[in-house]
């Protein structure tokens, strides 16, 4: 039904390697049920983002978002409840991912095994390239504050959260924990709780890493029918430059690519070296101080676990408390063993569920 112009769909029932190339969604592990879980419901929403209004790619500014509310919701109605926001990765969408982690039967096993209950929200932040890093970009628009303000201040209206940041957890994994790094570091004053799934773009990539073939076609692209027939990995690059290295001069993509003519261009690179997650920590460092819990993990057959074991001793060497897990998998393998099994339970303990502060 349609309620103010909200679609509501009422139900009961980077997500890649980064050195995969396909784009459909990938197998995972699916973790064992627990028979009779009580139902949780599925809501999805469009929520209007003005931080995306005016973005040079034309990317809409009216975003698809997932609500799942807890089981007991409507039998409750005057219990209010933390949230948490969980973000995908890059080449997929929110509906994709929760597909990925196996939404809503982890949830509910997740509540059935003691979690306590919690609002899950998630956005869908796909982008033209496929990836819209949760960056601030005149080309891409503001994914960060779309989530930090827009989102949260949507949701806080429409149902019935605890609306302070003790009550508020953020999750995300691969791209989307870069993000959950990125808006959490910037915005400790709206978040009171993390976790980074095998967060991606810690340390700046480097250019040459790219094959030849793929150098040569972002050289030659001249349009975005162009840029949607590059291989993955090469639309990974545009999406970060659309990012992180925007120009509103430079159309039709409005960006600068970290390579020219096969020289790399150290302008650009220092604008992407700016945004990697660690070097963001050393410039917000200290508001980690105030969450109520981070923690981070990743598998022992990720391409990421040197980097997220990085964020994890950077953390350690600030003196800011975290929890920090190297588990048997791939990047993809057990994320939904981890979202049922890890990620909630964190939260569970993690976040405030009083009402009054």
């Amino acid at each position: 039904m349609v309620i103010g112009g909200v679609i509501r769909i009422a139900a009961t029932a980077l997500a890649l390697l980064l050195t995969e190339a396909a784009e459909a969604q990938v197998d995972t592990n699916v973790p064992p049920a627990v028979p009779n879980a009580k139902p949780v419901t599925l809501q999805w929403v469009k929520v209007h983002s003005a931080s995306l209004e005016g973005n040079l790619e034309g990317d809409s500014s009216d975003r698809d978002v997932l609500v799942v509310l807890p089981p007991s919701y409507s039998a409750s109605p005057s219990k209010r409840y933390p949230v948490v926001y969980a973000l995908h990765g890059i080449s997929i969408g929110a509906s994709q991912w929760i597909k990925e982690i196996h939404v809503p039967q982890t949830i509910e096993t997740a509540f059935a095994k003691g979690a306590r209950e919690m609002i899950f929200v998630f956005p869908d932040s796909k982008t033209v390239h496929n990836g819209s890093m949760y960056s601030t970009s005149p080309t891409t628009g503001d994914f960060e504050n779309f989530i930090a303000r827009d989102l949260v201040r949507y949701i806080d209206a429409h149902y019935r959260t605890l609306p302070h940041r003790e009550s508020r957890g953020l999750v995300g994994h691969s791209m989307g924990g870069y993000g959950t790094t990125r808006i959490g570091l910037k915005h400790a004053d709206v978040f009171g709780a993390l976790y980074m799934m095998s967060p991606c773009c810690l340390s700046p990539r480097d250019p040459n890493t790219l094959s030849p073939a793929d150098k040569v076609a972002l050289e030659n692209v001249k349009s975005l029918d162009d840029a949607i027939k590059l291989s993955w990995i090469a639309r990974v690059q545009l999406a970060t430059a659309a990012a992180w290295s925007p120009n509103p001069k430079n159309p039709p993509l409005y960006l600068d690519l970290p390579l020219k003519g096969g020289i790399v261009q150290s302008d650009v690179m220092a604008k992407w070296t700016a945004n990697s997650g660690l070097s963001l920590l050393e410039q917000y460092a200290g508001d980690l101080r105030t969450y109520r819990a981070i923690s981070m993990d990743v598998g022992d057959e990720d391409d990421l676990k040197t980097d997220t074991e990085k964020l994890h001793k950077a953390l350690d060497r600030y003196g800011i408390a975290n929890s920090f897990e190297i588990y048997h998998g791939t990047h993809t393998s057990n994320v939904a063993v981890r979202f049922q099994d890890y990620v909630i339970p964190s939260f569970s303990r993690g976040l405030s569920f009083w009402r009054n502060r």
